[in-house]
């Protein structure tokens, strides 16, 4: 039975959408909603360049930049949280009898693929620079100095240009298709100047041989006599 006085809190809604954990050093922007204060900073730093900052949630937009401040409220919240996540359970863990029936099994590999081997933590942070994911050890290690971001900012960057990657495909497909069919008409068209231009040689061949025949009548009439001239038009002319 609850004790007298106790909060009850939904962990989930106290996780940053982010980094997916809960909220350090909580901040809340404009829109109402809240990050970690280095998540949400880490996002907009990506955003620098379009001169607006946007909410990952809402996607509602800032400008100019916000100035990120502390939620104390939140941060005390994530405190005292964090206190009843370290305490033991009741009776003996997973031996207790709750959890006798309850089959355990091993860390599934794209788990273990997000745990780094050096540090042994989970790999929040995305280094730009090497192009992979890293852990806060890496980042103050082999990775400093590098252009690092949070590995959830990096996600939806990528997801924007995907987006706008797929954009660009489907206008280039279009174009092709417009090409092609201007193409068709184009070769139909050169189709029916071929068929007019044959259908005008042969009409011209024609008047070209009565010509070359009436050329070869007058001059055989020159050389013939009256009466001659008369007898070879009544039988070829």
């Amino acid at each position: 039975m609850a004790q007298s006085g106790e909060i009850h809190l939904d962990q989930d809604k106290l996780c940053c959408s982010i980094c997916l954990d809960l909220m350090k050093d909580p901040a809340t922007i404009p829109c109402g909603h809240s990050y970690c204060m280095n998540c949400i900073r880490s996002h907009w730093d990506a955003e620098d360049q379009k001169k607006v900052q946007s909410c990952p949630q809402c996607r509602q937009t800032f400008r100019p930049r916000p100035v990120l401040v502390k939620n104390t409220v939140l941060a005390y919240l994530m405190e005292d949280l964090k206190k009843t996540r370290l305490q033991p359970p009741a009776g003996d863990g997973c031996a207790s009898s709750a959890f006798e029936k309850h089959k355990l099994v091993k860390p599934s590999r794209r788990l273990q693929e997000n745990i780094c081997s050096h540090h042994s933590e989970v790999m929040k942070i995305f280094c730009r620079t090497d192009q992979h994911c890293i852990c806060y050890m890496c980042s103050l290690d082999e990775h400093k100095g590098h252009d690092t971001v949070s590995a959830a900012t990096e996600r939806i960057q990528k997801q924007r240009e995907l987006c706008g990657n797929q954009r660009d495909i489907q206008q280039k497909i279009g174009s092709t298709k417009k090409g092609i069919l201007v193409l068709q008409d184009s070769e139909k068209i050169f189709a029916d100047f071929i068929f007019v231009v044959e259908k005008r040689s042969s009409g011209l061949q024609e008047q070209l041989v009565q010509l070359t025949k009436k050329e070869k009548d007058v001059t055989i009439l020159t050389f013939l006599s009256g009466a001659e001239a008369k007898i070879y038009y009544y039988l070829f002319i």
